[in-house]
């Protein structure tokens, strides 16, 4: 086991890696920009080093910088947490190569997941479902209508690099598809230097499934259940929960099964995330794969009991999964909300600045996973999000009701937050329901 972890990242899940750490008798070391020498992941590690200027450009993602501190610190390993330098597969080259252990899958498999299309020839190599759409890369407008014709409009038109959203681009008919390539190349280029795109049917109602599925380097695989995030505002989302409120007993089973087949089939170790669009007929696709830990990971600790931090530093370091498949439960109900420092009346506008007054909610089955205190100022420079509110509870009716007073308990001063939003969302009857898409938020709430 490692002595001592460098956590490359900030705010919340730097202080929860740093938790797992100290819980397993590992010290840690901190790296922080000039904006966040108040952080509370530097207050709490036994190490820190600042790695430069607010901006990420010029801290979190400068690689030698981060590899300094971590000779400096002689750690056995690092965390990337999620964001920034987690999916950066040259970053995670850069470590094996300085003989410091990447806690996460090979650069090899992070490359060949990383990228879109190449994962989706994975998936079907695999025997996973994937969604009608173009054999691979888009060369020109004559080949985008013809596979557009093949499969039927509305069609897809995703970048191969893409994520968050960016580079993605619908056409409903043959008169809009040679604009709507252009823009999509364009912004994958402008967003990840790669403006290869490729095309699939488009879905009108989908809902977002993703199965976390943790894999270790003696041939073990496991699911750990799924996670349905169909609660999304313009392809971010807000709100996930386990199990899935929709999906049947034998369609959960073939989803994970199939999530299982496709990290075995990319050689994929560590945690990762199999992600699917299902239709309203209940047919689910594979969309990709996020090759790393997510924001959403304390949804399946909660409903498994199982620390998923700590899983994913006991396989880096060797060790063999802690369980097997018929030891991972799924008991009872998890929900989180994203706790975002936004106006949501003044349209999701960020809103950082100075913490006057903080009150973090408690309670059975309450968790808040935060970085944020009285007197803590938000940067304007980083993403907006301050904790993640999650509940547990026998049902899904409870956990809602949960979830709704946390809210309600939940006190932050100085800066508007999201948690009102939630709110409204919680208590909307599509909601309640259980029958949410991943338009709903756009379609029925995008005014309020």
């Amino acid at each position: 086991m490692y002595n001592r972890i460098l956590i490359a990242n900030r705010g919340e899940i730097a202080l929860r890696i740093i938790r797992a750490c100290r819980e397993m008798g590992i010290e840690t070391v901190a790296v922080y920009s000039q904006a966040d020498a108040e952080s509370m992941h530097v207050k709490l590690a036994d190490q820190a080093f600042c790695i430069g200027p607010a901006r990420s450009a010029d801290s979190y993602l400068k690689i030698d910088r981060i590899i300094s501190a971590a000779e400096v610190g002689a750690v056995d390993a690092i965390h990337p947490g999620y964001g920034f330098l987690s999916e950066n597969a040259h970053f995670n080259e850069v470590c094996r190569s300085c003989e410091i252990d990447f806690i996460g899958p090979t650069p090899e498999a992070m490359e060949k997941l990383g990228d879109k299309n190449t994962a989706r020839s994975i998936a079907i190599a695999s025997d996973v479902p994937v969604v009608p759409g173009s054999d691979g890369l888009i060369e020109d407008d004559a080949e985008a209508l013809r596979v557009a014709e093949e499969i039927g409009y509305p069609v897809l038109i995703k970048a191969t690099a893409g994520g968050g959203g960016k580079g993605m681009r619908v056409a409903t008919e043959p008169a809009v598809l040679a604009a709507a390539l252009a823009q999509a190349r364009n912004e994958a280029t402008a967003a990840f230097g790669n403006g290869g795109v490729y095309l699939e049917k488009y879905l009108q109602r989908p809902r977002h499934i993703e199965v976390q599925v943790v894999a270790d380097l003696h041939g073990s695989v496991c699911h750990f259940h799924e996670r349905d995030c169909s609660v999304q505002r313009r392809h971010q989302k807000l709100i996930e929960e386990a199990p899935s409120p929709t999906l049947p007993p034998e369609r959960r089973k073939a989803i994970c099964e199939a999530a299982v087949k496709m990290i075995r089939g990319a050689g994929y170790t560590n945690a990762g995330t199999v992600e699917f669009i299902v239709d309203e007929e209940g047919g689910f696709y594979f969309i990709e794969v996020n090759a790393r830990i997510q924001v959403e990971h304390p949804v399946t600790e909660m409903i498994t009991g199982v620390d998923l931090i700590k899983e994913q530093i006991r396989i880096a370091s060797g060790q063999p999964l802690s369980r097997t498949q018929d030891q991972i439960p799924c008991v009872g109900a998890a929900m989180e909300c994203r706790i975002n420092a936004e106006n949501p009346d003044r349209n999701f506008q960020p809103n950082p600045g100075k913490i006057t007054g903080f009150f973090a909610p408690g309670g059975l089955g309450v968790r808040f996973d935060s970085h944020v205190y009285t007197g803590y100022t938000v940067p304007a420079y980083y993403d907006s999000m301050i904790g993640k509110l999650i509940v547990h509870r026998p049902t899904r009716g409870e956990a809602i009701e949960t979830m709704l007073r946390a809210l309600r308990e939940l006190q932050v001063e100085g800066i508007c937050t999201t948690a009102s939003f939630h709110q409204r969302v919680l208590t909307h009857p599509t909601f309640i329901a259980g029958d949410c898409d991943t338009k709903f938020v756009d379609r029925e709430l995008s005014g309020v």
